[in-house]
């Protein structure tokens, strides 16, 4: 499968060196983002949050990388991802991939869309160039070029 996600991600939805205190800040940095290019409603970044809070950092699915996202019923207007990386990885709970230092929110209308966007998702972070890529942007710019090329 295909690593970049261009055509899943528009500039507007990434944001690179992100300043955040706690796991909160980075759920609302990647839920804003989301809300902002109307793919979700606040309701839904508070879900993101709260599912955190319910379910335990089990979106912390390899060393480094969280994929905060909620049920589709929670607000979900269309679907969309939001990447951030973050000056200072935060904690979200997880024994063995804390700390996150990059968040790749998400939302999905129905389950096949959950699981292709999680497939996507898993096919970039196979990709360890692209990742590092990823990882390493200082810019906004940069860090959608390394996403969709």
């Amino acid at each position: 499968m295909n690593s970049s996600f261009a055509g899943i991600i528009t500039p507007e939805c990434v944001k690179a060196t992100a300043e955040v205190n706690d796991w909160r800040d980075a759920v609302k940095i990647v839920g804003g983002l989301l809300k902002d290019s109307e793919i979700c409603t606040d309701g839904y970044v508070e879900a993101m949050q709260q599912a955190v809070i319910d379910l335990g950092p089990y979106m912390v699915v390899a060393p480094g990388v969280a994929m905060p996202h909620a049920r589709p019923e929670a607000g979900v207007i269309k679907p969309g991802i939001a990447v951030a990386t973050l000056t200072t990885p935060v904690n979200f709970g997880h024994k063995k991939n804390d700390p996150v230092n990059l968040v790749i929110g998400f939302a999905a209308i129905d389950k096949d869309a959950h699981l292709k966007t999680l497939q996507q998702i898993v096919a970039l972070l196979q990709d360890e160039e692209r990742t590092k890529a990823v990882r390493n942007a200082k810019t906004d710019e940069e860090l959608y070029a390394a996403l969709t090329h």
